[in-house]
């Protein structure tokens, strides 16, 4: 019975290292950061499979925020808005994806991610 209910706690922070991304839409900047990096510190050493999750999360939104940067330089010349557009609604979906698929002890890899965090 124990075994069941570590699984489904598992489970959960496996969840939360993804969904805690959406805090940046509410906290601009450091919130899609700050969400999983408490989540993976707090949790890494109790599962492998949340160290696994926390990493990925991390690395895509360390990747969002490059690319967003990258972005907002491109705004000079106009073209930026529609990618920092493009990016904010890509981050929602692949958070989303990814938090789906934790849920169903899955891990997701994101496209488009520098692998940073080993």
């Amino acid at each position: 019975m124990e075994t069941s209910t570590s699984s489904r706690d598992v489970r959960t922070w496996n969840v939360l290292c993804h969904a805690t991304a959406l805090a940046g839409f509410f906290v601009p900047w450091a919130g899609h950061i700050l969400g999983p990096l408490i989540v993976w510190l707090a949790k890494r050493s109790d599962s492998p499979e949340i160290d696994e999750h926390g990493k990925e999360s991390l690395n895509f939104q360390i990747s969002m925020l490059i690319y967003n940067v990258i972005a907002g330089l491109l705004c000079l010349v106009l073209i930026g808005f529609v990618i920092l557009f493009i990016l904010h609604i890509l981050n929602l979906v692949l958070v989303i994806v990814a938090s789906i698929q934790a849920s169903e002890g899955k891990l997701y890899r994101y496209p488009i991610t520098i692998r940073l965090i080993k």
